[in-house]
């Protein structure tokens, strides 16, 4: 594992990215700005008019919550504590298609490269990469594919295959 994260979007990675994950070593600097928790976003919203904020949902938090600030956010990161953790997925999921967010869905932690196409699924379109590996397939353009599935998901299919309850990429 490196020691910081690097920001990775489909277009490659972002330079000079604002948003800090704080933490009992990290703070955010004067030229950058904190992903808040849930309680601290939701309390700096109800005592104030602030708009473009930032927010880190946890695996156990109620991303419904936010719902009535989602105009406000800027940015919302969905935790991975570990691989085996989906509840990002989730929130991902809940936030794209059924709370209608549209702006930045990042996934932070341990994000590995085998997940980031299914989270570009769920709509996530950042990524906070520590992972030596994935870093390394990602400078390299080396995204792993996926032909098919069998949901539908907030990203548009490029083309539907001949069975219903089967969705394709491929066009087969």
């Amino acid at each position: 594992m490196s020691e910081t994260a690097k920001i990775w979007r489909e277009t490659g990675f972002v330079e000079n990215d604002v948003w800090v994950v704080e933490t009992d070593d990290v703070k955010a600097s004067e030229d950058q700005r904190a992903l808040l928790p849930l309680d601290a976003l939701i309390e700096k919203a109800e005592s104030s008019n602030d708009v473009g904020l930032g927010v880190l949902i946890k695996p156990a938090d109620d991303v419904r919550k936010l719902e009535p600030y989602l105009y406000r956010l800027e940015i919302v990161a969905v935790e991975i504590p570990s691989f085996s953790d989906g509840r990002a997925f989730s929130h991902a999921s809940l936030l794209r298609e059924r709370l209608a967010y549209k702006n930045e869905l990042r996934a932070v932690g341990d994000v590995l490269i085998d997940q980031i196409p299914l989270m570009l699924r769920c709509g996530v379109d950042s990524f906070a990469v520590r992972n030596a590996s994935a870093l390394k397939h990602l400078a390299e353009g080396r995204l792993p594919g996926i032909d098919v599935h069998y949901q539908p998901t907030a990203r548009p299919e490029e083309k539907a295959g001949g069975y219903s309850w089967r969705r394709s990429t491929t066009g087969a």
